[in-house]
């Protein structure tokens, strides 16, 4: 009995603890919680190293949700725009419009460390509601991966990519511009061509072995 008591005088403090754990995991961000949502590392004037000034402002609207992946196979989730092509030190404004009744996520990684914790710029918006946030991308032409950080999300359809300038080449898997899976360098770009045709060619062969 003496022992039971114990353990639950323990558990009050164990909760306590991984709470201060959870807030000290995200204390270095800028986040700002409300109950339509959340925005992480939100950055409207500071500028990336090598930017002397804001180049173009962007105000931009990204609808999510499970009726924008009615036309691709074997996907629940989509964005009505997977890939968004700004200019190099442009600021971002972006608002993500949740259509469905579960939360979705708006999340740039890669971004520099110095200025955005983590790589990281996070965008969420519970179902039914909307949020807003500005960041500032870098000097470089390059891809950052886009994605919904929700168990599966990604995998199901929510995965694009910010290309800034002329990009750093398509990113696998995103939706309407990039092939599903990774394809290895060391492969042609016409794989599936070549597949095809070898296997026609194998038929062919089994057919003029058999029947000649």
């Amino acid at each position: 009995m003496r022992y039971l008591v114990c353990v639950l005088m323990l558990v009050p403090v164990i909760a306590l603890t991984q709470e201060d754990q959870n807030e000290h995991a995200h204390h270095h961000h800028a986040m700002t919680v409300d109950e339509a949502g959340v925005v992480m590392n939100e950055n409207t004037d500071t500028l990336p190293r090598g930017c002397d000034s804001i180049s173009k402002d962007h105000q931009l609207e990204i609808h999510v949700g499970r009726q924008y992946a009615n036309d691709v196979p074997g996907m629940i989730f989509g964005f009505d725009e997977h890939e968004v092509q700004v200019e190099p030190c442009s600021r971002v404004t972006l608002t993500l419009v949740n259509d469905d009744e579960v939360r979705h996520q708006w999340m740039v990684h890669g971004l520099p460390k110095y200025l955005y914790p983590a790589g990281m710029f996070h965008i969420e918006a519970m179902g039914g509601h909307s949020k807003t946030g500005t960041f500032i991308v870098p000097v470089e032409n390059k891809s950052y991966l886009v994605h919904c950080d929700m168990a599966q999300h990604m995998e199901k359809g929510l995965r694009g990519q910010l290309v800034v300038g002329s990009g750093s080449g398509d990113l696998w898997g995103v939706n309407g511009v990039s092939d599903q899976f990774i394809r290895a360098p060391y492969l042609p770009e016409n794989t599936r061509t070549l597949i095809i045709a070898a296997i026609l060619a194998g038929v062919l062969a089994v057919f003029l072995v058999r029947f000649r």
